[in-house]
């Protein structure tokens, strides 16, 4: 249910402490403020059970509602020029999103996994180690998991329910464990999903998943080999590469070199 407009200091407080109450909680949670245009300041908050504040209409309300919520899903703050309905003038709207932790998905829990886990929990992912070997996938072995699930990677699969945020690095080197593990994540909208191996073992697994019935649509999602071309060596080096590409991928950028990089480097999009 959306509150009756109103621009004023109480409704911000209110919008500010419900905005701070989903960010602790770990929930989805973003804005919307005309920054130009008629109504300059009035602000609109999308949280993960109610809608907070007015930008003036109803219709124009449900439009940025839902601009706010794809904005979300993308993990993008924008601003973005939007007609009002009702009156027909271009309102330039500020949308302001803070999406939940995103999720690491690790299969295999050898070495890279753990360097991986490491670099992904400094950067704030909520990540997840699966490994159907037991003496492998253990908390002594993965202190900074935030979980780990002893079980082949369909059962792993089923037991979770992941958001669109969320990005598979599968490193078994095992077909027995990759290919099952590529084919469950292949059903989920997963963002990212990156396997292990060489151009040879990424092209022969190619020919057994189209075997299996996989679509040329579904294999363009699979990254192998996993990662930037940084010459990676050592496990902590692959976890860099691997988590250069994931963050690439996050912010839909190449992953080349800043020098040869044009636009912004840095900071929110501009679209119309």
């Amino acid at each position: 249910m959306t509150a009756s407009p109103s621009g004023g200091l109480a409704q911000r407080a209110e919008i500010y402490e419900a905005l701070k109450a989903a960010l602790d909680a770990g929930q989805a949670c973003g804005s919307a403020t005309i920054v130009q245009g008629a109504g300059a300041g009035r602000k609109l908050a999308v949280l993960p059970d109610r809608t907070l504040g007015s930008l003036g209409s109803e219709m124009f309300d449900l439009l940025v509602r839902q601009s706010l919520r794809d904005t979300l899903e993308a993990e993008r703050s924008i601003t973005s020029t939007i007609m009002d309905p009702e009156t027909g003038e271009e309102i330039e709207v500020f949308f302001e999103v803070f999406p939940a932790p995103p999720v690491l998905l690790i299969f295999g829990a050898v070495h890279v996994a753990q360097a991986l886990t490491k670099l992904g929990k400094l950067l704030g992912f909520r990540v997840i180690v699966s490994d159907a070997r037991a003496k492998l996938a253990t908390s002594e072995r993965f202190p900074e998991a935030d979980q780990i699930i002893q079980a082949w990677p369909d059962d792993t699969l089923s037991q979770l329910e992941l958001p669109p945020s969320t990005y598979v690095a599968i490193l078994t080197h095992d077909p027995k464990f990759d290919e099952p593990a590529l084919l469950g994540a292949i059903e989920t909208h997963a963002r990212y999903i990156g396997a292990v191996g060489s151009r040879k073992t990424n092209a022969n697994r190619r020919e057994r998943l189209i075997e299996a019935g996989l679509s040329e649509e579904s294999l363009a999602r699979i990254r192998g080999p996993i990662g930037l071309d940084i010459g990676a060596e050592t496990p902590e080096e692959m976890a860099v590469s691997i988590m250069a590409e994931i963050i690439a991928v996050r912010h839909q950028r190449e992953g080349g070199p800043l020098t040869r990089a044009t636009g912004n480097i840095r900071g929110e999009r501009t679209t119309s």
